[in-house]
């Protein structure tokens, strides 16, 4: 068996550590980089190959990724011996090979909590949008063919009484809940762990254990669990079809949590009423399918994009950075499998 020793942080950085960014960042996020760090910064906001991620890896100290950064065992294998921080901006680490970092002692923190609300906006958003059939109606408007107001118009449905199923009840998935109360909608949720009543009570919602009994009794379907091997294709063609026609999907989350050949096909023979998306499976390559839909709401990967959140996010990213620069535990690493 091998055992994988911690290389000491002093033989890993000489004066100010050298760190990449993969992607622009808000410019006050940049200039204080600059301050502290030696920095390089992909100003022309290109995503980076995986020659060049590669590349990146064998030359610094701290990679910072997004979630547009997919690093895998073998580009992690081939990293230079100083990079020790992976300090990635966003929430999410599952284009991290974590397994693989954790072996090459490679520390992986995040950046969660600053954009929880902005995505459960953003869900809310579509949630109402696409009863209402709002797109619809402004693309009618914008293409010059609206002829007047009329009683039987662009009918949509109300969100009252509606109930809004939930799957993934954590940090984003209260927040939706929480703002779901506000517009009379009935609250009903799947989590991998049940919520204390204390929770539930506070959030007017109820739990429920049987995910494929969540899905066929919903009216708005919203998709918040992370990403993993479990989730993916969680809402397959099986439990598509066992949704009601009046029904809508909405992800805010991952993309691959749906399929998505079975979602296109279950709302161009209307078996669903209509989705909102804000998360695709090929990003950012979008089905030509989807964008002829009438029924669906498309935007592109909005969920966490506010200032505010960004911003956020950047001092998060630099505060787990001087953490690890000063041998400390950064205050965002993720310590699956780590002691």
């Amino acid at each position: 068996m091998t055992v994988v020793t911690e290389t000491p942080l002093a033989q890993r950085v000489a004066g100010r550590p050298r760190v990449i960014v993969t992607r622009r960042l808000l410019p006050e996020t940049e200039a204080r980089m600059d301050e502290l760090f030696d920095v390089t910064h992909n100003f022309d906001d290109v995503p980076m190959s995986r020659d060049a991620l590669v590349a990146a890896m064998r030359e610094c100290d701290v990679l910072v990724p997004t979630v547009t950064d997919r690093i895998d065992g073998a580009m992690i294998a081939e990293a230079g011996d100083r990079l020790g921080l992976f300090a990635n901006f966003g929430a999410g680490v599952d284009h991290i090979d974590l397994a693989a970092a954790r072996a090459r002692r490679i520390v992986v923190t995040n950046t969660p909590s600053v954009f929880t609300d902005d995505t459960a906006d953003m869900a809310m958003a579509l949630i109402i949008s696409v009863p209402r059939r709002f797109p619809e109606g402004s693309r009618m408007l914008l293409d010059g063919k609206w002829t007047g107001w009329g009683p039987s118009n662009f009918l949509g449905s109300s969100l009252g009484g509606k109930r809004l199923a939930i799957i993934g009840m954590g940090r984003i998935g209260q927040a939706v809940a929480h703002r779901a109360r506000g517009f009379g909608l009935e609250v009903v949720y799947h989590n991998r762990h049940r919520l204390p009543p204390a929770i539930e009570n506070m959030l007017g919602a109820r739990y429920e254990p049987d995910l494929d009994r969540l899905i066929a009794d919903a009216d708005i379907l919203t998709l918040h669990c992370p990403a993993s091997t479990d989730a993916h294709h969680l809402l397959d063609a099986k439990r598509i079809a066992l949704m009601k026609s009046s029904a809508c999907v909405i992800n805010t989350a991952r993309g691959d949590i749906i399929d998505e050949e079975a979602l296109i096909e279950a709302l161009q023979n209307g078996r669903i009423a209509g989705a909102g998306l804000d998360v695709y499976a090929r990003e950012p390559t979008v089905d030509p399918r989807l964008l002829a839909l009438p029924n669906v709401v498309l935007m592109p990967h909005l969920g966490s994009a506010t200032v505010e959140g960004r911003g956020a996010a950047g001092l998060r990213l630099i505060a787990n950075i001087r953490f690890w620069i000063d041998g400390h535990r950064p205050p965002d690493q993720v310590l699956e499998g780590w002691a």
